[in-house]
């Protein structure tokens, strides 16, 4: 059986826009057509929502098939829009990190998660130069928006630098003794 052609993730995020557009213009007229219009559109969210979560409902926890399902960047949203995605919120954000380690290593910079709350994402920062912090934060940023929508915050800051302590300055005592 030949595979079926599916929408690439440009495609989609195209459809998506047109969407958005056409709520907003919906959302913008006044009347009892657009509010019915903007009723169904709700419905079949919720519709479609309820079919997705019988899906992962037969998709045993921790299996390749949930773990397939979760991956994909389209279902992963939906998942997370239903509140059905089978992976934590924190671990999501630690697997978008991992997945940028190394575009990040070859900048000599290591993103780490330090907290994460529903509202909030800290990442800290560690080694490079802070000249090429911006595109940094912003691809940490869209790493963790890709797989947590959910989170309205990405703060990403630098964590301080260790103070270097020379070892004979160990060997002091205040005042100047030795």
């Amino acid at each position: 059986m030949a595979e079926p052609d599916r929408l690439d993730d440009q495609a989609v995020a195209r459809l998506l826009e047109r969407l958005e557009e056409t709520l907003g213009r919906l959302e913008g007229m006044p009347g009892p057509t657009a509010e019915t219009a903007l009723d169904a559109v709700a419905i079949l969210a919720e519709v479609y929502g309820e079919a997705l979560a019988r899906v992962m409902d037969r998709a045993p926890a921790g299996s390749a098939v949930a773990a397939a399902l979760a991956d994909d960047e389209l279902l992963g949203h939906l998942l997370v829009l239903h509140d059905i995605h089978p992976e934590p919120l924190r671990r999501r954000v630690e697997r978008a990190l991992d997945g940028l380690a190394g575009a990040l290593r070859a900048q000599g910079v290591e993103a780490r998660l330090a907290d994460v709350t529903d509202d909030v994402a800290r990442v800290r920062l560690t080694g490079g130069c802070s000249s090429g912090s911006e595109p940094v934060r912003l691809a940490v940023e869209q790493a963790v928006r890709a797989v947590a929508p959910e989170v309205e915050t990405v703060e990403v800051s630098r964590a301080a630098p260790v103070a270097f302590v020379p070892a004979d300055a160990l060997l002091v005592r205040p005042g100047g003794a030795a």
